[in-house]
């Protein structure tokens, strides 16, 4: 392999050769109304109305957390490093008619300009990262003073009782426990970027918490009330998925940047 090809760009290969099927999946795309409510209730719980304030979404992929955010009233920014991502992303909005500009950029370094968002949002990023840490700085110069980071995220590496049991299930009656994640062509890379990320042993919210406060927020709040979420996605899953996803350790994090 090319000694200049770095992790980084290992995870964007990646998410690029899904781009094509990324809103096939539970947990990417959004199937039902249900769902979508529960996800705007929130984003106002943390967030607020929109009302024309600037909101990035980071690691935007196909534009579905944009177009939430859109919806409620943010002038909506999506950032993804996947050209892939970025040209579904782009269609998806020219097809619905919403005016969200869509940025190609490393959501670990942005490039985009300090104090310039009110708000950050992320989805099933941080888990991900290469280092955390510094793009927590990066996450918390963005933001105007006040500003507020919203992460969606989750530990989804810990090998629990639920996951050895479906496991044994899955062994048992192959197929019962639904399409993996990963495709089968991919669940190679996957592991091999899982094990060399930051959060290799998982993202626990603490942690998570714990890292933006040292990044300089000034107030946090870690949300465990994903339930509604979970129990909309639960219906277009299997058994032992839904009940895998709705025993995982989920979570959102709202950080905000202190007013001078």
């Amino acid at each position: 392999m090319n000694a200049n090809y770095t992790l980084r760009d290992e995870i964007r290969d990646y998410w690029s050769a899904r781009a094509a099927t990324f809103d096939e999946q539970v947990g990417h795309e959004i199937f039902s109304e249900g769902e979508r409510q529960a996800w705007r209730d929130l984003f106002l719980r943390h967030l607020g109305a929109g009302e024309g304030r600037r909101a990035l979404d980071l690691a935007s992929g196909t534009g579905v957390i944009s177009h939430l955010l859109h919806g409620l009233g943010f002038d909506v920014t999506g950032l993804d490093w996947s050209e892939a991502m970025l040209n579904q992303a782009r269609a998806k909005a020219a097809r619905r008619g919403a005016d969200i500009r869509f940025v190609m950029g490393d959501a670990e370094r942005t490039l985009e300009q300090p104090g310039s968002y009110d708000v950050l949002v992320t989805r099933h990023l941080v888990w991900t990262l290469v280092d955390p840490k510094a793009a927590f700085r990066e996450w918390h110069s963005l933001l105007k003073p006040g500003g507020r980071l919203l992460i969606v995220d989750g530990d989804f590496v810990s090998d629990t009782l639920v996951k050895r049991m479906i496991r044994l299930i899955e062994k048992l009656v192959p197929g019962l426990a639904g399409a993996p994640h990963a495709p089968n062509g991919m669940r190679e890379t996957h592991e091999r970027i899982l094990k060399r990320v930051y959060f290799s042993k998982g993202a626990r919210a603490g942690e998570v918490a714990n890292l933006l406060r040292d990044a300089g927020f000034a107030e946090i709040m870690i949300d465990h009330n994903l339930k509604p979420i979970h129990r909309e996605q639960a219906k277009n899953l299997s058994l032992l998925k839904g009940f895998e996803r709705a025993t995982q350790h989920r979570y959102a994090v709202l950080a905000v940047k202190a007013q001078t």
